[in-house]
């Protein structure tokens, strides 16, 4: 009972989307600093080689996939069943804000005259390209990702005694409260990432195979995505709800780190189909809209 056996990742190779940045980059260096060989996947090849070159703490490597194409994740896939024959663990992180109707919440706008031309403003900023990309990002990317990936799961259950694989997929409290905050489309797609977590981790019981499924949601957190909308200086201000954040900051590498490394761990090993939500105590106080 000490953390170098609760938390030990040596031995274990894992695959985090969307990982060159962000919320990614942290949860990568996390595994990595436990002992994983960490494969860090994204479009961008230049921001996931400089990231993996900055990490002097462990193993981390570039891989570049696009997670809304079956054709990006095979080659991806294809080329980890080569290098390692197996995974042990996969984190669905790879995400996009969408559609924002920056108007919906300030009620002086031109917009709020009346139902219609809220209605219409609605209809007219966004469009179903658009929230299809949205939902390929967050959602659809989660199913085709983890299928893609599962025999290399699978495969990596049987290879650790006592150890099953594990996916985490990084939705949102967004997905979780009522509140639109300006973009329906992404609130609603990580409200679909969070069901998918659990149908996902539901039927692979079902069908015996081994390998757990669950979802960390986080709140507020600097990253390539907030950073237009929310920093440092502004959470005690601006709140994901009514009430602001309680403990008044972002959220920090550790703490989501250290969640997805309970997760996927020996100490997390009993923990199926549950979503752990990190966000300061948001929800706690805005109970009316969650």
């Amino acid at each position: 009972m000490n953390p170098d056996t609760l938390f030990n990742l040596r031995g274990r190779v894992a695959l985090v989307t969307g990982g060159g940045t962000g919320i990614g980059w942290m949860i990568a260096k996390g595994l990595a600093g436990c002992g994983a060989k960490v494969y860090i996947s994204g479009r961008r090849k230049d921001v996931l080689e400089n990231s993996a070159n900055s990490f002097q703490h462990g193993t981390i490597l570039p891989l570049v996939m696009d997670v809304t194409d079956k054709e990006s994740i095979l080659s991806a896939q294809k080329e980890i069943q080569q290098r390692e024959g197996k995974l042990h663990i996969l984190v669905n992180n790879a995400g996009i804000t969408g559609p924002v109707s920056r108007f919906f919440n300030d009620l002086s706008s031109p917009e709020h005259q009346n139902a219609e031309t809220l209605g219409l403003a609605l209809f007219n900023n966004e469009s179903f390209d658009s929230w299809n990309t949205v939902y390929s990002a967050n959602t659809f990317s989660v199913f085709f990702v983890t299928t893609a990936f599962l025999g290399l799961l699978a495969k990596g259950s049987s290879d650790v005694p006592g150890y099953k694989s594990s996916v985490v997929n990084i939705t949102s409290i967004s997905g979780i409260g009522k509140l639109a905050q300006n973009h329906f489309g992404y609130n609603s797609a990580k409200a679909a990432a969070s069901h998918l977590t659990k149908m996902l981790a539901t039927e692979l019981i079902l069908k015996n195979i081994p390998v757990r499924v669950c979802a960390v949601a986080p709140g507020v957190y600097e990253s390539e995505m907030t950073h237009a909308t929310i920093t440092s200086d502004m959470v005690d201000k601006v709140s994901l709800g009514i009430v602001p954040v309680p403990e008044k900051r972002p959220g920090t590498a550790e703490e989501v780190a250290g969640t997805v490394v309970y997760l996927v761990s020996q100490a997390g090993g009993y923990t199926n189909g549950q979503e752990i939500i990190v966000d300061g105590g948001c929800l706690a106080v805005n109970p009316s809209t969650a």
